[in-house]
This record gives C-alpha cells, sequence and structure tokens, in this order.
C-alpha cells in the first residue's frame, strides 16, 4: 500500500505527461473516476509498431472493461488472488480490488500500469499491485491466481492461441478465468484454443452495453480446468 505523497505525486505526474480525460463509470452501487489519456492515436508510436505492431489500445475505456467490472464487483465468491491480463487504465482491476480481492494489474505498456495505480489511488486511497507482462514470454517467477480477467483482447486472430495459453499458464487448479468480449474477430478461435488446451470454456453472461452511438453485446465467458 503506497503513501498519499507518493499517490498524488503520481496522478500529478501523469497529467503533466499526458492531456486527460476523467469518466465516470458506475461499478455496482458506486462512482468509479477513471483518469485516462484523450486520445489514444495521439499516442501512437511508429517505433512501436513497426517492433512488434504494437498499439496504445490500453488507454482506451473499452465496453467490454465496464461490463466485466460490473460482473466481478457482483461476484460473491470469498476474497481472493485475482490477476487482469490487459489492465489499461485499471477499471476491472479497481472493481476487482473493491470486491476485496487482491488485485494484480497487468499490461505491455508501463504508461498503462502507471494509470491503472493512479486510478486505484484515486479511488481506493491505495495503489494496487501491478506487474509488465509479455504475453509472449511470461515470467516464470508470476504465480497462479485463482481468478483471471481479461476484457476485449481477443480483436486479432493471432491472439486466440496467446491469451489462451496465457490463461492456462496464470490459472490455478481450482481456478475461473472470465473473458468479456463483444464479438471480436478471434473469439471463436479462442474458443477452439482453450478447448485444445483441455480448458472447459462456456458462455456466463451476456450483457447489453449503450453509451451514447455505441451499443454492444458483451459476452462473458467462463474458463476453468476440465
Amino acid at each position: 500500500m503506497t503513501s498519499a505523497p507518493k499517490g498524488a505525486r503520481l496522478v500529478a505526474s501523469l497529467k503533466r505527461r499526458f492531456v486527460t480525460v476523467n469518466d465516470d463509470v458506475r461499478v455496482g452501487d458506486r462512482d468509479v473516476n477513471i483518469l485516462r489519456p484523450r486520445s489514444a492515436e495521439d499516442l501512437i508510436s511508429e517505433t512501436d509498431f513497426e517492433r512488434d505492431e504494437r498499439l496504445p489500445y490500453w488507454a482506451e475505456l473499452w465496453p467490454s472493461s465496464t461490463i466485466l467490472a460490473n460482473f466481478i464487483a457482483a461476484d460473491t465468491r470469498p476474497r481472493t488472488r485475482v490477476i487482469e491480463l490487459g489492465a489499461g487504465v485499471g477499471l476491472v482491476s479497481i472493481a476487482a480490488a473493491i470486491a476485496g480481492h487482491e488485485v494484480t494489474a497487468t499490461d505491455y505498456y508501463e504508461d498503462a500500469l502507471a494509470f491503472a495505480r493512479a486510478n486505484a489511488f484515486r479511488n481506493l486511497g491505495y495503489e494496487i499491485d501491478t506487474a509488465l507482462v509479455d504475453w509472449r514470454a511470461v515470467s516464470p517467477d508470476l504465480p497462479r491466481f485463482d481468478v483471471v480477467l481479461a476484457s476485449d483482447v481477443l480483436y486479432e486472430t493471432r491472439y486466440a492461441p496467446l491469451i489462451a495459453s496465457v490463461v492456462d499458464r496464470f490459472l490455478s487448479s481450482r481456478g475461473v478465468a472470465y473473458i468479456a468480449d463483444p464479438g471480436r474477430v478471434a473469439v471463436n478461435a479462442f474458443v477452439d484454443a482453450c478447448v485444445e488446451r483441455n480448458l472447459l470454456i462456456h458462455t456466463r453472461a451476456s450483457r447489453p452495453y449503450q453509451a451514447g452511438t455505441v451499443r454492444q453485446s458483451i459476452t462473458v465467458y467462463e474458463v476453468t480446468r476440465a
């Protein structure tokens, strides 16, 4: 748990480095205020893209994350260890922390993790744990978790086996993963990749999302070991 001065300095630093906006999101019975960069497009780096086609999707607040945040906030399971894959600005991880879980937020971008910690501090009064994770080369030092969370991570076909492999890597023997998806291109291949790894997968929930002109149907998939 970080000190208040340290958390406040982190928030101030991000506001100096980025042009930011604030989004209010209803999670359960409380409002969560998310600080994020105003435009993901402003953060695109040609160097990053040329190296590994990396794009700053982390800077957006995706509808799937709102649905998954409310899903995990309403889950009645006992306090446990939770990891979020591709945490971005931290909404889902914050919701899991509100529900009483011990959370580790992970992402491929250091800046995303800084925003996740800052948003946790702003909403919870402390920073959550974070870890920089490359899905292609997960550190053997990271443990397994009882709950694995991810929202809108299946936006490219090549990610289907990769995400299934990462879920398999982090999921404890009796753990459960919840993957929220709005119908991205790789979802069917992800289901197949889970089956190939002897993981059981089924639809746990389907939720509508509407905000302005954005309308999506978000599916929450549940993944467990056979």
